[in-house]
């Protein structure tokens, strides 16, 4: 017998990364779980412009306007605080 705590794998579904981008070209980019409705919680404060998050650093890329870069992808700022992400769907 196993005394590990294992999760499920609809545990596991129910639970988000610790980092997570909506950028393709990143390692944290994850097609599956932004396939869901994905909602963050910015110092208690709902974000619908977050690029990136990372909850164990407590901190969020929003993008910076409609500003781009030279390859045409947004401008973002990291800004620091407490990240709260959930499911909005809820499943």
């Amino acid at each position: 017998m196993n005394d590990k705590n294992e999760t499920t794998p609809a545990q596991a579904s129910e639970q988000l990364p610790d980092r997570l981008s909506v950028d393709p070209n990143s390692p944290y980019y994850n097609a599956d779980i932004l396939a869901r409705d994905i909602g963050v919680r910015f110092k208690g404060v709902e974000k619908t412009n977050v690029e990136e998050y990372c909850v164990s650093e407590g901190w969020v890329r929003v993008t910076a306007g409609n500003a781009k870069d030279r390859y045409g992808n947004p401008l973002t700022i990291k800004v620091h605080g407490t990240v709260e992400p959930y499911f909005r769907d809820k499943k």
